[in-house]
């Protein structure tokens, strides 16, 4: 697999540091665009975790022991025929969240007009993955033949949405609730729902996972030689450590952890890439066993 930073010029947008990262698989370009950064409190990632040994892991890496800064990571993947869209990010709507919702001025940015958008694969339904399709303008901007790639089971848990499992504050859970129905009502011509999975496009498959949501899935996109799976929220910064430990978004802890220690056995053994909802931008990178364990191993930025 080819990398190498997109040279497009930025459109409208005046930013010290990128926001987009491109690779090649094979003959497919897969393009990883920044939404931004959220900060949610850090006992979010580790709720089983005793705060000890938490705040440990977080000195080690020279981090603040009250919030952490989680990427938020979209990709585009580019086909001969087809241009795909997987999640949207944060949208407009959560001023809580200052430093993301950007993902529409930068697709903007990186030469990727809305209406040229053929597809979209949304992991799943959490607001930080539908929050950009329900901005202000941008279903207008969408072809009248979009094709919005979502489980059943994921579709079919929004309905009734079940939080007992999760750690979420009640304010998060209120917004995931909402946006998940504003999602559902504004996009319901558009769905293409899959029991387990689907073809999206020649090389680009969606297969469902559950764990983090009940429809939780992800995407894998090979071409020849080369391998990419976009994992979604099924992998985290401190998945490779504590893969025991579970996130406060996830509606089914144990099988989450079970989720995230198969999909990582998979990429080990298969060394395809992994780009990740919230690895640190670029969020490329190899998984290899260390151990009992496994480790990542960062794309070497190419420029």
């Amino acid at each position: 697999m080819e990398t190498q930073v997109s040279t497009r010029p930025i459109a409208q947008l005046d930013e010290l540091v990128p926001s987009r990262y491109a690779v090649k698989v094979g003959d497919i370009e897969v393009i990883v665009i920044s939404d931004g950064v959220l900060a949610p409190p850090a006992e979010s990632m580790a709720t089983n975790a005793d705060k000890k040994s938490l705040n440990a892991w977080l000195d080690d890496r020279l981090l603040a022991h009250d919030t952490f800064g989680w990427a938020l990571n979209a990709v585009v993947v580019k086909t001969p025929k087809q241009t795909i869209l997987i999640d949207s990010g944060l949208g407009e709507e959560y001023p809580d969240f200052p430093r993301a919702g950007h993902l529409i001025q930068r697709l903007q940015a990186a030469g990727v007009e809305l209406g040229a958008v053929t597809d979209v694969v949304l992991t799943h339904m959490h607001f930080d993955h539908v929050g950009g399709l329900l901005a202000h303008g941008v279903k207008q901007q969408l072809r009248s033949d979009l094709r919005v790639h979502l489980s059943a089971p994921e579709a079919k848990f929004w309905e009734k949405p079940d939080f007992s499992k999760t750690a979420m504050p009640p304010a998060l859970a209120d917004l995931a609730r909402q946006a998940s129905l504003d999602f559902l009502k504004e996009y319901s011509s558009y769905l293409h729902l899959f029991d387990r999975e689907a073809e999206v496009a020649d090389g680009v498959t969606v297969s469902l996972t559950g764990g983090h949501t009940p429809g939780h899935s992800v995407v894998r996109v090979k071409s020849g030689d080369d391998k990419l799976m976009f994992g979604g929220d099924a992998i985290f910064p401190v998945s490779f450590d504590h893969p025991e430990w579970h996130n406060g978004f996830e509606h089914d802890p144990e099988e989450a952890t079970r989720v995230r220690l198969r999909l990582m056995g998979e990429l080990a053994a298969s060394g395809s890439w992994l780009v990740s909802t919230h690895m640190p931008f670029p969020s490329v990178g190899r998984v290899v066993t260390a151990g009992d364990l496994y480790r990542w191993i960062p794309v070497q930025w190419d420029y």
